[in-house]
């Protein structure tokens, strides 16, 4: 069994208009939603055995707030800028590079292809909101077999969720 957790960045900042999108950091908003997310996670006790972020400011803040929630070894985060911006065949690569020995992975990154992941995976939502989180569940022994054929629904759970 392979369970996937698709983790949307925390709600970014836009106050510093000279910042690159890639430098843009948590707002306040997402300071607070983040470590909730992850509080919400520990309750359910779904904990990652793996974690790949975006490099992204905001990505990786997130990750790393949540990382530090569920005590997670943060030198253990897995940046990448393949998740930066990235559509599904980039973001499923990323997916299928993680050893089979990874039961749970979260991965962190951005819309619109989180949006498309959770779509093509059989997910139906509007919108992946900022800290959102959605949760697949694949019946298979090995990252590179995941899909759509054998995804299953676990969860999806965000901010104004109640």
């Amino acid at each position: 069994m392979k369970n996937l957790v698709i983790i949307r960045h925390a709600k970014s900042a836009w106050d510093d208009p000279y910042l690159s999108d890639h430098e843009r950091p948590l707002a306040e908003r997402g300071l607070r939603d983040a470590p909730r997310m992850a509080q919400r996670l520990k309750k359910r006790g779904i904990f990652p055995d793996a974690m790949v972020s975006s490099t992204a400011e905001r990505a990786k803040s997130t990750a790393l707030i949540t990382a530090e929630n569920l005590h997670f070894p943060k030198e253990k985060l897995r940046l990448t800028t393949d998740l930066y911006h990235s559509g599904v065949s980039e973001i499923m690569k990323t997916i299928q590079k993680t050893p089979d020995s990874v039961a749970t992975l979260f991965i962190f990154g951005h819309n619109p292809g989180f949006n498309s992941l959770v779509e093509s995976l059989g997910g139906h939502l509007e919108n992946l909101p900022t800290s959102g989180q959605f949760g697949f569940q694949f019946d298979v022994d090995s990252w590179k077999k995941i899909g759509p054929k054998n995804a299953k629904v676990w969860f999806f759970d965000y901010p104004k969720k109640s």
